[in-house]
């Protein structure tokens, strides 16, 4: 765990808010994923040099915000917020002008969350990034349509980007709404196995290559290539099927 807590010097006049900064950076740089202990009380004692009452007292604001809970025993954890309930809500009867909508949606939050990643993402939340685009490219390249790992690869960037507030739109988006979007748009048609493959992975590493050179940008640029391309191919199946009804 030392390895999270590098020490400081400048301390803030608030040293509860110096330790909430302090975790919550460590959270939204990656080095603590959700589920997983945050530093102890010894830890960032010794770290910021604050007393233990300081450190209680940070430990309990995060948990009145959501952000960690303390298990009997155990430990402070940090709590995954894209479970939480959010206002975003869609009718059950999800209709496919409401699949575009969610797609128009993306198109301007993830555009901008590639953009953020490309400036401010670690070497740790690349290699994450590029982890979770192998696994999608190989279950591709298996004949599988694998949704889940490019769900992965997608809330991988909004993780780096370091906006929380992003992250979590995201996750409800990908976690509760995009599943029921995908069930809904089951038997349109669809680009052959080999054309399918060559497309996901020319875009989805050209959203890489962007980030990994830290050129926003081009980040920016590549995102919304592919999220545009999703929405027109989607247009025209929906056309389509429109004119054979």
């Amino acid at each position: 765990m030392d390895n999270h807590l590098p020490p400081r010097h400048a301390k803030p006049r608030n040293l509860a808010h110096a330790v909430i900064s302090y975790v919550s950076d460590l959270i939204r740089d990656g080095r603590i994923a959700p589920g997983e202990k945050v530093p102890s009380e010894a830890e960032i004692i010794q770290a910021l040099g604050v007393s233990r009452s300081v450190v209680r007292e940070a430990m309990s604001q995060l948990q009145a915000t959501g952000v960690v809970e303390t298990r009997q025993g155990k430990g402070t954890f940090v709590l995954d917020r894209s479970a939480q309930p959010m206002g975003l809500q869609v009718p059950p009867e999800m209709r496919q002008h409401d699949v575009l909508a969610i797609l128009e949606l993306r198109l301007s939050l993830e555009t901008e969350s590639a953009g953020l990643a490309a400036r401010r993402r670690s070497k740790l939340q690349l290699a994450r990034i590029r982890a979770a685009l192998d696994t999608f490219l190989a279950q591709c390249d298996a004949g599988k349509n694998d949704a889940a790992n490019d769900t992965e690869f997608h809330l991988a960037i909004a993780q780096a980007s370091g906006n929380t507030y992003l992250y979590d739109v995201l996750s409800h988006l990908s976690k509760e709404l995009l599943p029921r979007a995908r069930a809904l748009l089951g038997d349109l048609p669809r680009d052959t196995p080999d054309v399918f493959i060559e497309r996901v992975r020319r875009e989805h590493e050209d959203i890489y290559g962007a980030i990994a050179r830290q050129d926003a940008e081009s980040a920016r640029a590549a995102m919304h290539t592919h999220l545009n391309n999703s929405r027109e191919r989607l247009r025209r199946a929906l056309e389509s099927q429109g004119a054979k009804g």
